[in-house]
């Protein structure tokens, strides 16, 4: 995997790597570690796709999404990984890049779109 030309040392360990359009590879690899280095469980909510809070309801049992209203506090914690994964990756894209991924609802479309 080569370095674009003119890479600058010294990047930030605490903002995510820019992705400017150019040398994906490159910044795929750099975002998947500085993901993981946040935390793992993001990673799976960006392949997997968001947890969706469920309840079952009526007879026979159905298995139905929550409403806001219904969320615990473990469900709210599961819906703030797949923001938490989105707010990385698009302080991770420039301009260009966000009209490509703007009208995504979860991290998983947002990497699949880039």
């Amino acid at each position: 995997m080569a370095a674009p030309p003119n890479f600058e040392e010294g990047h930030s360990t605490y903002r995510p790597p820019r992705f400017n359009g150019q040398y994906y590879g490159w910044w795929k690899t750099r975002m998947h570690d500085f993901i993981m280095a946040e935390d793992s469980e993001l990673w799976d909510i960006i392949c997997d796709g968001p947890v969706v809070p469920t309840k079952t309801s009526g007879d026979p049992s159905v298995t139905i999404p929550k409403t806001r209203k219904e969320f615990n506090d473990t469900d709210r914690k599961a819906i703030k990984k797949n923001f938490c994964a989105k707010k990385i990756l698009v302080c991770g894209i420039g301009p260009d890049e966000y009209n490509r991924i703007s009208a995504c609802q979860s991290a998983k479309e947002i990497w699949e779109a880039l």
